[in-house]
């Protein structure tokens, strides 16, 4: 059922249309791998100095902590609720009293993280207990650990603000300043760890410090890049708090069951964190490396499309037009699996050379390396699950239902236990990644299914169609890959930088090669108007 779309208030950003959501997904993704290529630096700083032993572990159990509460907390249930209702507060009263929200939102953010931030920092060892207590059993792992949980733990607070700045520009149709702000984390977090490492000795403590200094450092940077884009909108910050104001109080309403609704993924992690710590030095290290490398297509397609997608939806909700709300999952999904899907095949077919190209240097070893790949091929699956999830999660929250996320979440959650605990004893860590991204896929199947009754449909015919084709032409492009990669491996196996460099560029060049004839061949309309759309591009530019 839909209704006629009421006309929008002056100065409102207007619906997007299909083209304009790619371009929109486009800008995220440009500015989205600005910071993507900032982190694998930052991720090659840390392997270099730190390898994948204990220090390593203990850094990212410790991050692990404050970044799952964040996640939760700060940028999804808050992101997801806040963006919605910013929205519809923007089109239906105006610009002064969305404002008004925002410092609203910005203040109980400031109380509410303040106070877990005293509590994380005076629990520390307690919290840290409960995620690794075996690092009790290493001489000062398990100290150093309680050590960086504290010293990180305010991150929570300042990335929270960043991301109410996020979703106010987002709401905007403002993405590019948003989409890079991630970049200053990864900024500051590189230019700490090398600088401040050598002074670590001098004042007696230990190297990991440096990046966890980083920590706060970046997390700075992330809100303080924001605040300027958003002050040019109109945006004055004003210090003022009512917990009665209708907005506020929807948003609070909807964080709650939010935080459950994506709680899936962090859950999962953490549940793979604490599993992870009972299987030696390097296994938790590795799955982090391996996770973080997974996770960067995501933040390239998932990610920017779920950001071009959550306004529009939200704006559709707002007037009641289910009919568009349809109309722009379905192209957002579809536009999702055509970059998704082949990024999935692609660390598949090259998990081992692109982690010995970006990590095996310095202290990481060839076994770390072996390591992480055996991982990133097992997590690369979840890779379109976790993509969807981002898509999905919001549109429930548009149409006013909490509930379904939580539910599904909560089931997710089940089966990921149930699976880590299984294939763990099979397989060892490598394990708990294939459960992770099979709970993941499981998590946004029942959300799609369930979405598509609550809407009456997702022009389900045709986003099966595209999925089947681009998952074909994938195939075919995976093959191509690994055979280049395999015939270069054999005629010229050294792991210097230069050769990996040209297997993993020659590889990934026959696989785009033969993705692009394989597309077109089974008429993928989403990867034909991406690649006019890029070339168009191209041809402005050479003018």
């Amino acid at each position: 059922m839909s209704s006629q779309p009421s006309t929008p208030e002056p100065g409102t950003p207007p619906p997007a249309t299909s083209p304009q959501l790619a371009k929109s997904a486009g800008v995220i993704g440009a500015a989205t791998m600005t910071s993507r290529i900032l982190g694998l630096v930052r991720d090659q700083v840390m392997a270099f100095l730190f390898g994948a032993g204990d220090m390593m572990d203990a850094y990212n159990i410790a991050f692990r902590i404050p970044n799952m509460v964040r996640d939760l907390f700060a940028e999804g249930a808050m992101s997801a609720a806040f963006v919605p209702t910013f929205t519809r507060t923007l089109t239906n009263r105006g610009r002064e009293d969305a404002w008004r929200l925002g410092s609203l939102v910005i203040n109980a953010l400031l109380v509410a993280t303040g106070v877990i931030v005293l509590l994380g920092m005076l629990f520390a060892s307690p919290i840290t207990t409960l995620f690794a207590s075996s690092y009790a059993a290493v001489p000062g792992k398990f100290e150093l650990t309680v050590s960086l949980t504290r010293i990180m733990f305010p991150f929570l607070t300042l990335v929270a603000v960043a991301a109410a700045l996020m979703g106010m520009l987002n709401s905007l149709h403002r993405f590019f300043v948003p989409a890079i702000s991630p970049a200053m984390f990864n900024v500051g977090s590189i230019l700490c760890t090398i600088g401040f490492v050598p002074v670590m000795p001098i004042v007696g403590l230990p190297l990991i410090m440096a990046p966890a200094i980083g920590v706060l450092v970046g997390g700075f940077g992330q809100m303080a890049i924001q605040w300027p884009a958003l002050r040019r909108e109109g945006y004055r910050y004003r210090a003022i708090l009512d917990f009665s104001d209708e907005g506020l109080r929807r948003i609070l309403v909807l964080m709650g069951p939010g935080m459950l609704g994506l709680a899936a993924v962090q859950i999962n992690l953490v549940v793979n964190s604490i599993l992870a710590t009972r299987e030696g030095t390097g296994a938790v290290s590795a799955l982090g490396y391996a996770f973080r490398l997974m996770y960067m297509p995501i933040g390239l397609f998932g990610v920017s499309i779920a950001t071009a997608v959550i306004p529009t939806l939200s704006r559709h909700a707002a007037r009641n037009d289910m009919a568009e709300m349809r109309a722009t999952i379905s192209n957002g999904l579809r536009l999702m699996f055509t970059l998704n899907v082949p990024a999935t095949v692609g660390l598949i077919s090259l998990a081992t050379p692109i982690v010995a190209l970006i990590f095996e240097h310095g202290k990481f070893s060839p076994s770390a390396t072996a390591a992480t790949a055996s991982a990133l091929i097992c997590y690369a699956p979840g890779l379109i699950g976790y993509s969807v999830v981002k898509i999905a999660v919001p549109s429930f929250y548009a149409i006013h239902d909490s509930r379904t996320p939580v539910i599904v979440s909560a089931a997710a959650v089940v089966v990921n236990v149930i699976l880590n605990l299984t294939l763990v004893r099979v397989m060892g860590f490598q394990g708990l990644a294939l459960g992770t991204a099979l709970s993941a896929i499981f998590n946004a199947a029942v959300l799609l299914w369930m979405l598509r009754a609550r809407l009456g449909g997702l022009d389900g015919h045709r986003v099966a169609s595209s999925l089947g084709r681009i998952a074909g032409a994938s195939i075919v492009m995976g093959a191509a890959a690994w055979s280049v990669d395999l015939a270069i491996a054999s005629v010229w196996p050294s792991h210097a930088v230069p050769v990996l460099l040209f297997r993993v560029a020659a590889a990934i060049g026959a696989g785009l090669a033969v993705f692009d004839v394989a597309a077109r061949a089974l008429h993928v309309e989403e990867f034909i108007e991406a690649r006019a759309l890029v070339l168009g591009r191209l041809m402005r530019l050479r003018r």
